[in-house]
């Protein structure tokens, strides 16, 4: 112990220098090669900044704009029936408040909606909700 290193530590500037760190170093690296070279071939490692991954990225950051701004749209709508309604009906601030919350549901139900979690339902002309199973 003259070099003042502990007996569990490894020697770094031998890893440095390229000696083999462990009997399997070998076989660990051509397993990663081996793995690298299955990916490459199935196609599932891809370069970063590839054209494709860009694009995607883009699409992605539109999708989100679409769907922050139609949940602030409830929200906002919301709020602004409520404050007309306390307002001209002087119920401050009770319309505010109920409206506040209807417009939150309102754009979470949007949210979902646009990104396909809930499917869009509605009343068909000439058929009653409870018609679903007659032809």
């Amino acid at each position: 112990m003259a070099t003042g290193k502990k007996p569990d530590q490894p020697d770094r500037t031998a890893r440095a220098q390229g000696a083999d760190s462990g009997p399997f170093s070998g076989d660990l690296d051509e397993r990663r090669r081996r793995l690298e070279a299955e990916l490459a071939r199935t196609g599932a490692l891809k370069k970063p900044g590839a054209p494709e991954e860009r694009s995607g990225s883009s699409a992605g950051v539109a999708q989100a704009m679409k769907l922050s701004s139609e949940f602030i749209a409830g929200v906002l709508v919301g709020a602004a029936i409520g404050w007309l309604i306390d307002h001209f009906a002087g119920t401050s601030p009770w319309g505010l408040i109920i409206f506040l919350l209807l417009g939150f549901v309102a754009g979470v139900l949007n949210i979902l909606r646009s990104s396909g979690q809930v499917a869009q339902t509605g009343i068909q002309p000439g058929r009653m909700p409870d018609d679903k199973n007659r032809n």
